[in-house]
């Protein structure tokens, strides 16, 4: 009897229809998950280019999450990068660089990017990157009398870079220097005709004082020992003429597991038959900024096709189509009472400035 009374009562029971879970919402760009990974690939990159300057971020483009099972998900990432003053052999951390303003001629990178998250931890898959300075004509309109990028092959720029590493070595006690690369270079006609330059410099097996009596001898100091630096320098050429050259050594630094010595800036271009004591790589002749020319694939990526980003680039692109139509399927999932959809927040905000 007690059992038929217990089945009675749960047989009036209300019966509730289970609501379907709402789809989760886009990740924007904006998003802390978006912004991790953007952490990753911006130092990624920074630690796979070998010239010119680190870059910072300055947006995020836009963002594409592709789910490959639990807890396993790829990312592909579009973004904004611009130069810093902090060169790529400088230990400083990038959290300490300051970006290039507008007004020094500030050079933009873009990269498309593709990540792995597995367990939560992120891995980059591959990288394309390039980069380019601001037009000249953007800034002579905000600043009419600001000096402009001089391609680093410009007779004056190199003329600048020789006197004032021959005024450093000539001076100095220490290891006899030699110029890498030429890292940027601006000219100034008025009211004064200045030469400003940038340059990394490697010390040799020489002294200064060595270096004297043959130059030729002295060579970059093996990897197990290599110093690395760099050197500004200004040439005033009118009214009067001056010259002023300041030079930092960073010190030994180990390198990275997967890095060689031929991954530093200036011995990339020791070979055979090659002139490298301009301090310009082939692909540095007749223009203005190192092109942060990025195409990288990591070896040791657990993802298959990380070699294929641009063709994982364009299947984003595919299964962002078929994301529109699952979504317009979503929009018949009942919704909780007050629930608005939020719009994905591509593009992010700019940090920086706009080029």
């Amino acid at each position: 009897m007690k059992a038929l009374v217990a089945l009675i009562l749960l047989v009036q029971l209300p019966i509730h229809k289970a609501v379907p879970a709402a789809p989760p919402a886009p990740l924007g760009c904006d998003d802390p998950e978006s912004e991790a990974a953007a952490e990753v690939a911006v130092n990624y990159i920074n630690g796979h280019s070998h010239h010119g300057y680190m870059f910072a971020l300055n947006r995020i483009e836009d963002i594409r999450v592709v789910p490959q099972g639990p807890n396993n998900d790829i990312i592909f990432l579009k973004l904004d990068l611009l130069e810093t003053t902090c060169p790529i052999l400088s230990p400083t951390p990038l959290a300490n660089c300051t970006v290039r303003t507008f007004e020094e001629h500030a050079v933009e990178g873009d990269c498309d990017v593709k990540l792995q998250k597995v367990d939560g931890t992120l891995s980059v898959l591959a990288c394309k990157c390039h980069s380019h300075a601001d037009s000249s004509e953007d800034i002579l309109k905000v600043c009419p009398g600001c000096p402009l990028l001089a391609r680093m092959n410009n007779t004056e720029v190199l003329e600048t870079v020789s006197a004032a590493l021959n005024d450093y070595n000539s001076k100095t006690t220490d290891s006899y220097l030699r110029l890498l690369e030429i890292g940027r270079a601006k000219i100034q006609y008025h009211p004064a005709h200045v030469v400003v330059t940038e340059f990394a410099v490697g010390a040799t097996n020489c002294s200064a004082e060595e270096a004297k009596a043959n130059v030729g001898a002295c060579q970059l100091l093996p990897k197990d020992q290599s110093n690395f630096g760099f050197c500004t320098a200004v040439m005033v050429k009118r009214p009067s003429q001056d010259l002023q050259v300041n030079c930092q050594l960073y010190g030994h630094q180990v390198p990275a597991p997967d890095s060689s010595l031929l991954s530093w800036p200036g011995v990339t271009y020791i070979h055979p038959g090659q002139d490298t004591s301009a301090g310009l790589a082939p692909s540095a002749v007749g223009v203005t900024n190192h092109n942060l020319a990025l195409v990288h694939n990591n070896p040791v990526a657990s993802e298959s096709s990380s070699s294929e980003i641009l063709r994982s680039m364009l299947s984003a692109k595919s299964l962002t189509k078929s994301a529109v139509a699952e979504a317009a399927q979503h929009d018949k999932v009942p919704r909780p009472v007050g629930f608005v959809p939020r719009p994905p927040p591509c593009p992010g905000k700019i940090r920086h400035f706009d080029i």
